[in-house]
């Protein structure tokens, strides 16, 4: 995966900052340059008596993009490409405008609602994480107000499967372009109560998932640090994430279901559950072939 060119969607107040500071810290990071978006919504032409109506909204909806973008550049600064474009959609606005400029990745805050060091998903990711062409990353609420100086480390949600095993490449070479570590990742669920059989199963699946990062782990050993490998265990997914530590600067990086379009994002249910428990940075990776 390519981390040259970070498109970073905004909008007015905490959740834009959320993300735009994310945006912000993954480009710098990686070298990469960033471009900030702000999707309005479509001018309608109307013929008639209509057009003095028609020619106040197209002024204040320039209004509204000046003033979001001049936001986003307190910042982001000058370096940074600022561009508007007009959808229905924001976020059918931000894919389609992800694939005219070539973007590597789309970033994006929490929708309203969530709470704080979580993330919140709304209409925006929604059409982002079922449509994007190219990987989403999603800021949890509250990151710009203390965001990390660097990110730490990468950690792959992985399991078994064609899929994974590719999105086990792309995290590896994440973290090379960022120079962190690789953390592999796989959830073991369990009930509270467990009968004798449940209990000869989950050691079978903690072996065997055990036995699969290892397998993931050979040969993706980008530096001379040892990926690390881990075995979460919870009657949940929350409760399994919650069995380890998060350093500060932590992402989180899950493949799309396996069920999903070729090369387009796609959710499977254990991300969407991964996405709502985590207190870190998600990126969501397209389905590979």
């Amino acid at each position: 995966m390519k981390l040259d060119d970070v498109l970073a969607g905004y909008v007015p107040g905490p959740r834009g900052h959320d993300g735009l500071t994310l945006a912000v810290l993954l480009a710098s990071q990686a070298g990469a340059r960033l471009s900030v978006a702000y999707v309005r919504p479509p001018a309608v032409s109307t013929p008639g008596p209509a057009r003095a109506e028609e020619s106040a909204w197209r002024a204040y909806l320039r209004e509204q993009a000046d003033t979001a973008l001049a936001q986003a550049r307190e910042l982001a600064g000058d370096e940074a490409d600022y561009v508007v474009t007009a959808h229905r959609g924001s976020g059918r606005g931000l894919v389609e405008l992800a694939r005219k400029r070539g973007a590597d990745v789309v970033v994006i805050g929490p929708a309203p609602g969530g709470g704080r060091g979580r993330i919140a998903l709304g209409s925006t990711a929604d059409q982002l994480l079922h449509s994007s062409s190219v990987p989403v990353l999603l800021a949890p609420r509250g990151f710009g107000e203390g965001p990390p100086a660097a990110f730490d480390r990468i950690t792959l949600a992985y399991r078994r499967g064609p899929g994974c095993d590719q999105a086990v490449k792309v995290a590896a070479a994440t973290a090379a372009t960022l120079g962190v570590p690789l953390r592999l990742v796989t959830l073991v669920l369990s009930s509270g109560r467990r009968a004798r059989i449940e209990e000869e199963m989950l050691v079978r699946l903690r072996d065997q998932a055990a036995a699969d990062l290892r397998t993931a782990a050979r040969g993706h050993r980008r530096s001379q640090a040892p990926v690390e490998v881990e075995v979460l265990e919870g009657r949940n997914v929350a409760q399994a994430l919650g069995a380890t530590s998060w350093l500060p600067g932590e992402m989180i990086i899950c493949a799309s279901s396996d069920t999903g379009p070729l090369r387009r994002v796609f959710l499977g249910d254990t991300s969407i559950k991964i996405i709502k428990a985590a207190t870190c940075p998600v990126m969501i990776l397209t389905r590979q072939p």
